[in-house]
């Protein structure tokens, strides 16, 4: 259940200002301001969502405060109340003061809560925009059904059976795992490398629960600071920290009663991982530079291509958070371990790019199929993807041939031949290393650059790995338990 927006009230006469506590507080947070000031200083250590002004008030009138909040808290829906003999001023400051709606008094309760629903709803709507892509100008229930239409379209494309696989697949299993999760109210923790695809499987799980009519909302854990980081997902007050030029809501927020996908989750630093974590026990989150806290109802699918239990066990990754995320783990398989698959992803790609490309290209030919199944696609699906790309951009004419394959392709069909092009040197020395070089070149494309996995491969130590990868000049990212080499 999504959790209320918050109203600000602002009335000089106590009674009035009670009266209309009284008729919002059963289904709305309510914050009270006797004037201007006081309402100023709410919403410096608050974060407001709608604000119900009364127009006549010592000092400042209704209208000139909200041009002001127009102007420091865009965000918040503004509405005011004001008497019909105020109405001229009211309809010159509209526009001004960008007053969703104004209330005549003396105002009917159940007309007053309509109106702030009303604005309550136009406020999640602007949020749920910025992931929808809707224009905001339109009308509340248009923005609602244009929305609500897109949502649909949502859902057709990433239902789980668009997700491409034979039926021998391994995917097969992680598809009816991912199923089985999306029936649930679970946090459910992907894992594989990069490119892989655990964001589509985290929208197919998103589109598939009871979450579906509300946002999924994507936020790249390892690509911002700690405090950035916490201002994308928990929101921010306006002058928090250096270059927050104003209030943010965050991610978490716009989540409200939908999904959150965390991805690259083993990338954050254990500061952040503590307030994560107390965010995830506690489902309440307090904005940057924000006095009160908001309670918010989320499911999290997080994503990460490290191997966090070893992170656990290293002290780099809390076992506590570990054990929130992963309620339910789902691992993807890495493109070379399902080859079943790339022909009929292959052409799925090919279909798409053929659209977006206008172009009228003939099949993929056994050929070309046959080289994409024995290359280790280091980068998954995004690189097969790439490869696609390229391929239909240098092609002429209708026809794809195995010759516009890229050279990281065309060198590893035969490791062992290329090896062997030794540039005039003939040695017997020459040759045993280059064989021994290759064959490290293809077995960490074969495990994605995981070091640990290619040493237990070749039958070779850790260290020993690292000692050859240093003779034969391949350059390693660090020396975790996790490495990955780049080549």
């Amino acid at each position: 259940m999504s959790t209320p927006e918050t109203v600000l009230i602002v009335d000089d006469e106590i009674r009035s200002l009670e009266a209309l506590r009284r008729v919002l507080a059963d289904e709305f947070e309510v914050l009270c301001a006797k004037d201007a000031e006081e309402a100023e200083r709410l919403l410096e250590v608050d974060m407001v969502h709608v604000i119900l002004c009364d127009q006549r008030m010592p000092g400042q009138s209704g209208v000139a405060f909200l041009k002001r909040v127009r102007e420091q808290w865009p965000d918040a829906v503004r509405i005011i109340i004001s008497g019909y003999s105020d109405s001229e001023e009211i309809i010159a400051g509209v526009n001004e003061a960008g007053i969703y709606q104004y209330i005549t008094k003396p105002w009917h309760p159940d007309e007053l809560l309509e109106v702030v629903r009303g604005a309550a709803q136009l406020f999640r709507l602007q949020k749920e925009t910025e992931t929808a892509g809707v224009d905001v100008k339109l009308h509340p229930s248009r923005v609602k059904q244009v929305i609500s239409q897109k949502r649909g379209a949502a859902r057709r494309l990433y239902d789980f059976d668009r997700i491409v696989h034979s039926p021998a697949s391994p995917m097969h299993g992680v598809i009816e795992l991912a199923r089985r999760a999306s029936e649930y109210d679970i946090s459910v923790l992907i894992t594989g490398e990069s490119g892989t695809g655990k964001e589509l499987l985290a929208r197919a799980i998103h589109y598939r629960s009871a979450r579906s009519n509300k946002a999924f909302v994507v936020e790249n854990c390892g690509a911002l600071p700690d405090e950035l980081l916490e201002s994308e997902l928990f929101g921010c007050k306006k002058g928090a920290f250096t270059g927050a030029y104003q209030d943010r809501i965050g991610l978490f927020e716009v989540a409200n009663g939908g999904t959150i996908f965390l991805d690259e989750i083993g990338e954050t630093s254990p500061a952040f991982q503590v307030k994560l974590l107390r965010v995830l026990q506690e489902s309440e989150i307090r904005p940057l530079g924000a006095q009160r806290i908001r309670k918010v109802d989320v499911r999290v699918v997080a994503a990460t291509n490290r191997d966090l239990e070893a992170e656990v066990e290293a002290g780099r990754f809390r076992r506590d958070l570990y054990y929130r995320l992963a309620a339910f783990p789902i691992h993807m398989p890495a493109l070379r371990d399902r080859p079943m698959d790339i022909p009929l992803i292959a052409e799925r790609i090919l279909d798409e790019v053929k659209s977006a490309y206008n172009r009228a290209m003939s099949r993929l030919s056994p050929s070309i199929l046959d080289e994409f199944r024995k290359y280790a696609w280091p980068g998954n699906v995004r690189e097969l993807q790439n490869e696609i790309q390229r391929m239909v951009v240098l092609a002429n004419g209708d026809q794809l041939e195995a010759s516009a394959l890229s050279g990281r392709l065309r060198d590893r069909r035969d490791p062992v031949a290329s090896a062997l092009k030794m540039n005039g040197s003939s040695t017997l020395k020459d040759k045993v290393e280059a064989l021994e070089k290759a064959a490290i070149i293809e077995c960490l494309a074969r495990c994605g650059g995981n070091i640990s996995r290619a040493a237990s491969e070749l039958g070779l130590s850790r260290v020993g790995l690292r000692n050859k990868l240093a003779r034969y000049d391949l350059r390693k990212d660090d020396d975790d338990d996790g490495e990955t080499l780049h080549h």
